[in-house]
């Protein structure tokens, strides 16, 4: 009878990652399972660590201390909006810098890398005078226009688009395609995973945004979910409700999971595509 021989380092591997993965749940278990329970649970000693009974409740009462269905749209509003117009100006941008000849385009390309040693506070102070002067301050075009532009998105299509098969581009023109066709028929359809990537990054860095919503919003009307949850926290004078705060905290964390879990398959079908072969 043949014995299979383990292989104690995979064996080891697998359990530093297991251990590694349910490390990083804990936190978001922790969350929900707060925002189920009472404020007399939560203070509880020994720990409680499911909540009996379930107070949904919590739920109903952020509904009712604050705007949040408000919150959540304008959140979204701004997510979605600056994410789509991110990737259409950097997809543009970054295909003009790999694939097009014209003057100054290496010294222009390093001018947006030097953009991205900037730190982003510094621009805050004079962006919000920007706003000011166009009278956008308290507006989606605050939330949203200063973030269509980034110099990490062109550098990441730029990579990609620099590493496209040159037999692709001459097949286009022998078709008759233009260079605009070239990019929105071969080119963009090829980039899709690395568009998803950014896409991602983009959306979770817009719906985790706080400081620049906090600046240019004086509203309940316009305020964003971040700022939103920081307000909510702030009203409470005697003691902080936790159950409710903790269910803000998960209302503000789902669309963040949803939206990494449905653009997961594009990182392995970023894996497997392969470019023209030979």
């Amino acid at each position: 009878m043949n014995i299979k021989r383990v292989n104690f380092k995979s064996v080891l591997a697998y359990i530093i990652l297991t251990l590694g993965a349910v490390s990083m749940l804990v936190p978001f278990l922790w969350m929900l399972a707060t925002s189920l329970m009472t404020q007399k649970q939560i203070f509880a000693y020994p720990p409680v660590l499911i909540p009996n009974p379930i107070a949904i409740d919590n739920y109903f009462k952020v509904s009712q201390a604050i705007p949040i269905a408000k919150y959540f749209l304008n959140s979204t509003i701004v997510a979605v909006l600056t994410t789509a117009g991110q990737i259409i100006v950097s997809a543009m941008a970054a295909y003009a810098f790999a694939r097009l000849k014209f003057k100054g385009r290496d010294a222009l390309f390093l001018i947006i890398l030097a953009t991205m040693m900037i730190p982003p506070q510094v621009n805050i102070i004079p962006l919000f005078f920007v706003m000011r002067e166009f009278h956008w301050i308290d507006t989606y075009y605050a939330l949203i226009i200063p973030g269509l532009f980034g110099g990490f998105g062109i550098f990441l299509l730029r990579q990609w688009f620099k590493g496209m098969p040159i037999e692709l581009e001459d097949a286009a023109k022998i078709d008759g395609c233009n260079p605009f066709q070239t990019f929105w028929k071969i080119a963009l359809p090829l980039a899709l995973p690395v568009i998803a990537t950014l896409g991602i990054f983009t959306f979770i860095t817009t719906w985790n945004s706080f400081i620049w919503p906090l600046i240019v919003t004086n509203s309940d009307y316009m305020r964003t979910l971040p700022v939103g949850l920081a307000v909510f926290k702030g009203s409470f004078r005697e003691s902080t409700e936790w159950g409710q705060l903790m269910a803000c905290a998960v209302i503000s964390v789902i669309p963040v999971i949803g939206v990494f879990l449905l653009g997961q398959k594009y990182f392995v079908k970023g894996i497997m595509m392969g470019g023209v072969k030979e």
